[in-house]
């Protein structure tokens, strides 16, 4: 059996989490987003994944790819940690309809 976690392994695992959000919140507004709690959960808990699994990546790996924005990861994923209780939906719905079809294109470019 070849586990291998590499630059490989944790990019196909954001991509995975990228795919589920996508296709977990396509045609819902904000409103309808906020009134679900359980997608909330299950969204904010891929957007942690998704920053976790791109830690993982090499600094070089990274490097290649400065069009991704790796810090804006993170910093999400420092938010919904952090301020649970308080996170703005606003601002997840935005990042759910604005940046991640984008990032889920431009990272299925490179796996």
């Amino acid at each position: 059996m070849d586990n291998k976690k590499d630059n490989s392994y944790y990019l196909k695992r954001i991509i995975k989490d990228l795919a589920f959000v996508v296709e977990h919140t396509k045609e819902i507004n904000q409103e309808q987003l906020e009134k679900n709690e359980i997608l909330i959960d299950s969204v904010m808990f891929r957007l942690i994944q998704i920053a976790e699994n791109s830690d993982k990546l090499s600094a070089e790996f990274k490097g290649c790819y400065n069009d991704i924005p790796w810090r804006a990861m993170k910093g999400m994923r420092n938010k919904i940690v952090h301020e649970y209780g308080n996170v703005d939906l606003a601002v997840v719905y935005n990042t759910i309809v604005n940046d991640i079809p984008m990032l889920l294109e431009l990272l299925q470019k490179i796996a």
